[in-house]
């Protein structure tokens, strides 16, 4: 008679289980928007212009290139495992363990530490309109109600955000439509026409090099499309709604993005959008301000204040999820892969909103410079996951095929796109080195790394201690010895 079968280890990816599938491709695809057309589109674009003049339309199509490639890697792997631990599970799975909380360590914090941004952003905006009003007042009422929509059902929050992306993106179709109407002389007088994009230095105004440069501003704008690998642990078909959800954010971006910065250049002169070193205002409401339409800078001022307070809902749904599956992973304390009646991770939820406290305390130190130090502090986080990301797909497409398994959503160019899409995102992190008061993104991205690697070793000394040490099974089918 044979002895009872050993249990079969959970794999990461069962270790996940509990979270409710209700979401669907528009709503998936609207959350990446969310957290893609925010801040790094509607305030870091000013700091890509500064940098780059009218060639930050090829820094751009530089974004639009890497993002493509990254979605590709991606929905790959996404589909095969469709787990709210996405990139941290696969790491996991076919890089190593450390991968796998490091990425997943580095994910969270970025993401925390990015709703900092946000509030700021949020800060900034209201301050358009209430100048003596202090900002921290705006910041404890938007995180209060953006905590209580995260703690209802996923399926809510999914419906919400969807909505505030629509009021973005109708938005910017408006821009659009106006921009063009300046440009053709329709309505308004005189075409301003093309002109500006050879005027005040050319189209090249601070070198050839600077289309490059400018990337570490503009790439902000595509992180996002790593979401939509998240929500996959609560999509209700990740097989089809993954990769259409993938397809549809790259090309309702790239149309937003190419079409509102040739407009933007276009109506005006690309050295009066940011004057000065430091963000005081969006470009897009600078625009409406500069060509004299007063009421329409307001709706914009309001539409941006939106898009922020969208990407800080998004922000807190990420970040929650990824503080779940560490837990889940075993990586966290226990009590933050716990669901609420409701199917959420509450207490994950709660934690998460450390970045807003530090956004308060860099805000008193640096007003003036706290949005930029923020873009250099997120920065690195979210740039190691595209590499983490690139790397896993290198191992994931052979070992996966390796095992006889199909290929359900297949990235075309493997080896070679995976390999250009990792040299591009290791070159913009080394990129920022040169770039003004962006060193501090290697500074604390190398800090932090080695933060999470001693915390690593540190949890598989206690893992390995707290192994139950092996004994010898007794022979119960002989009676023990007689006295």
């Amino acid at each position: 008679m044979s002895g009872p079968s050993s249990p079969i280890a959970p794999t990461p990816v069962d270790k996940e289980q509990g979270l409710e599938r209700q979401l669907s491709a528009r709503q998936m695809a609207m959350i990446g928007i969310g957290g893609a057309l925010g801040i790094g589109f509607f305030l870091r674009t000013s700091l890509g212009v500064h940098i780059a003049g009218p060639a930050v339309l090829i820094t751009y199509l530089i974004g639009v290139l890497i993002a493509v490639l990254f979605a590709g890697a991606i929905a790959e792997m996404a589909v095969a495992h469709p787990t709210a631990g996405s990139f941290g599970v696969y790491a996991e799975l076919y890089v190593s363990e450390w991968a796998g909380f490091a990425v997943r360590y580095a994910y969270w914090f970025s993401m925390a530490a990015g709703m900092g941004g946000q509030a700021i952003a949020v800060a900034i905006y209201l301050q358009w309109w209430f100048p003596n009003v202090p900002s921290w007042i705006w910041i404890v009422c938007v995180t209060a109600g953006l905590i209580y929509l995260n703690m209802l059902k996923v399926g809510n929050f999914g419906e919400f955000e969807y909505w505030l992306s629509m009021i973005k993106i109708l938005a910017i179709c408006f821009f659009i439509i106006f921009g063009l109407s300046l440009i053709l002389g329709i309505g308004h007088g005189a075409p301003i026409g093309l002109r500006n994009y050879h005027l005040a230095g050319g189209f090249f105004p601070n070198g050839i090099l600077s289309a490059w440069t400018g990337i570490v501003f503009v790439i902000a704008s595509f992180c996002g499309l790593e979401m939509i690998a998240v929500t996959a642990g609560e999509a209700k078909d990740p097989e089809h709604t993954v990769p259409k959800a993938l397809k549809d954010m790259v090309i309702r971006l790239v149309a937003v993005y190419v079409g509102a910065m040739l407009v933007l250049i276009a109506v005006v002169p690309w050295n009066q959008i940011q004057p000065g070193k430091d963000v005081t205002a969006s470009p897009f409401v600078t625009v409406f301000r500069l060509t004299g339409v007063p009421a329409a800078a307001h709706i914009m001022n309001f539409v941006v204040l939106m898009a922020a307070i969208s990407s800080m809902n998004t922000g807190f749904y990420i970040a929650s999820r990824m503080l779940f599956s560490l837990a889940r992973g075993g990586y966290a304390p226990k009590r933050f892969g716990e669901l609420s009646p409701r199917g959420t991770p509450v207490s994950a939820l709660a934690v998460s909103a450390f970045g807003l406290a530090l956004a308060a305390v860099v805000t008193k130190l640096y007003p003036a410079s706290a949005f930029i130090y923020f873009v250099g502090l997120t920065l690195f986080g979210i740039m190691f996951v595209w590499q983490v990301v690139f790397v896993t797909h290198l191992r994931f497409r052979s070992r996966w095929i390796a095992k006889g398994n199909p290929l359900k959503v297949k990235m075309w160019g493997y080896p070679y796109t995976s390999i250009l899409g990792l040299s591009l995102v290791t070159a913009i992190i080394v990129t920022t080195w040169w770039v003004e008061r962006m060193k501090i993104t290697i500074v604390s991205g190398l800090a932090w790394l080695a933060v999470i690697t001693v915390a690593y070793w540190i949890w598989k000394s206690r893992q390995k201690s707290q192994s139950p040490v092996p004994t010898a099974t007794p022979n119960l089918a002989t009676p023990p010895p007689a006295d």
